[in-house]
Parts: structure tokens; sequence; C-alpha cells
């Protein structure tokens, strides 16, 4: 499931937020657990549909019903203020977490170009998403640079990108906000500029600031290099944020090939207070497929 599809996904789940309804059957027949996770995994919208409905308050209620503490959603700037209030308000109410949402759609081949023209529009994108981050008290924001441009020095790019960021991060820091760069694996996005961890943690360094950190996405990373805990071990004083998805197929935990019950037990005892979000899709369909997922967290929780 890549980027595309989840913005997609959550476009259309933005016209399902009405008033909503007390829930309380939103566990009927399900795994239900009271218990908080002990890491903060944050679902998405649409991930648990088919047991709570389309209403994206009712599927907040179901998430915190099930133990999570968060929640993320790459597509929250294309909702209306009215609808990011209402998401705030319910995660407000229930004690849990915003994770990422979206907060620059760069422009081919964008912030390495060292266009003013580029940064400009990055700027401008920054500053609206400041606005929607007070509406949901978000904190983290995915950023993803863009495309290589393959007639300029890999170098140069670097250090375009860097200078643009420096901009961005004025932006953000005096609301305490952070970007988060996300580097995508060279097999399915295979354009894009920013691929490993260990690149994004070179730019951190160079910009150094509290507004710009890394996004780990732990799937991306598999594909990209391997070696999960020692790179993540390496770069954890810029990391920021940590995506999950199993490989092959990005689904839940346990579907693939990565050891996660290891890697969680890892982040916690680093101490990791942040949050993990579940950037994939479900492996299996309907409510006992939800209920799979859930469970599939339970045993790697179990650490």
């Amino acid at each position: 499931m890549d980027r595309r599809h989840f913005l997609q996904t959550s476009v259309a789940a933005s016209g399902a937020l009405a008033v909503s309804s007390p829930l309380p059957h939103a566990s009927e027949g399900s795994s239900l657990n009271p218990q908080p996770f002990k890491l903060k995994y944050a679902p998405h919208f649409g991930m648990f549909e088919q047991s709570a409905g389309q209403d994206l308050i009712d599927q907040i209620k179901f998430m915190h019903d099930q133990g999570f503490r968060a929640m993320e959603d790459n597509g929250m700037k294309r909702k209306t203020p009215e609808q990011q209030e209402a998401i705030g308000k319910e995660l407000d109410r229930l004690g849990m977490e915003m994770g990422v949402f979206v907060c620059y759609t760069y422009r081919e081949p964008s912030l390495v170009t060292g266009k003013q023209e580029f940064t400009d529009d990055l700027i401008a994108q920054l500053k609206e998403s400041v606005e929607v981050a007070k509406r949901v008290n978000a904190k983290w924001m995915t950023l993803v640079p863009g495309h290589t441009e393959h007639r300029l020095d890999p170098d140069f790019q670097t250090a375009n990108m860097i200078e643009a960021l420096k901009r961005g991060a004025e932006i953000f820091e005096p609301h305490g906000l952070v970007m988060v760069m996300e580097p995508l694996n060279h097999k399915n996005h295979p354009n894009h500029f920013l691929r490993d961890v260990a690149h994004a943690y070179t730019i951190c360094k160079a910009v150094d600031s509290p507004a710009v950190k890394i996004l780990n996405d732990l799937y991306h990373q598999q594909i990209s290099v391997g070696n999960l805990i020692p790179t993540m071990e390496m770069a954890w004083d810029e990391t920021a944020y940590i995506q999950i998805g199993d490989n092959p197929g990005r689904k839940e935990p346990t579907t693939g090939e990565i050891n996660y019950k290891n890697i969680f037990k890892r982040i916690h005892e680093l101490g990791y207070e942040g949050i993990l979000g579940m950037e994939h899709g479900n492996m299996y369909e309907g409510k006992e497929g939800e209920m799979k997922l859930i469970e599939a967290y339970r045993e790697v929780d179990g650490f």
C-alpha cells in the first residue's frame, strides 16, 4: 500500500465524518482488550471500518476501546477545518495523541533543485500545516522531499535540500512542531531522492534544528537497507517518529519477515515515548481480519 492509496482513502473517508452519536456496541463481537498497549501504535482511518463503521469519530472510539492511544492520518489537511476540530476534540477527550499527517506535497522534482519556487511552495504548505496542527493537536508532520534531479550531482541535491529545510524549520520552530523526513525504498519509489535513514541523518545534522527530524518507516528500510535495529540505534538522536509495516506485502506485523517483537522490545528499552504509525494494510478482510490485526499487535507488544 503506497502513500497515494492512503491519501485517496483519507479523502474518501473525510466525507464520512458527521456529528457522532454514542457507539455502545463499537466492540461487540470483537477481541476487546481495555488495557493500553505498551507502545503508542497509531492506526489510521479505514483500518477498522468494518467493525466501527464509516463515521470517523466512531472509528477513533473503537481504536481507544481496543487499547490504542494514538492515531495518524496522512490526509488530514484535506479534511475541512470543522472535521479537523471534531477529530482533535475527540482525541483530547479520550486521551489519545495525534500522529503524523502529510505537511508537504511535492511538485517534481521539488526541493533538490535549489529553485526558489519550490522553496516558496514548501513555506506556503508548512504555514497551512501549522493551522491544521493546532486544530488536531499534532506535533509531527511527514515530509517527502521529492524526486531526484538526474542532471544534478547528488551532493548538490543534498545541499539544496538542506537549505530548503532550514527555511522550513523557521516556520515550525516557533510552534514547537516537527517535520519528519521519510526515506522511501528504491523498489516501490525508484525516482525518489531520499532513500535511507543514513542519508536523512546526514541532512538532519546539517540542518541542526529541532523542527527537522527523521521518520523511520521500517517497511521501507527493510527493503532499502535492512539491518534495522543497528541503523535505528545509530540514528536515534535524530529520529522523532517510527512507522510500521511488514515485508513483503506491507501488512501488519507477523505477516512477513520482520521480527517486530524484537524491534519493539528494543524500542521500548531505548525509552521511546513517541508514536509508531501503523502505515500498512490489513492482511485479512472483514471484521475477522480487523480482529486478527489487533491480535497480531497484542502478540508483538508482549515483549
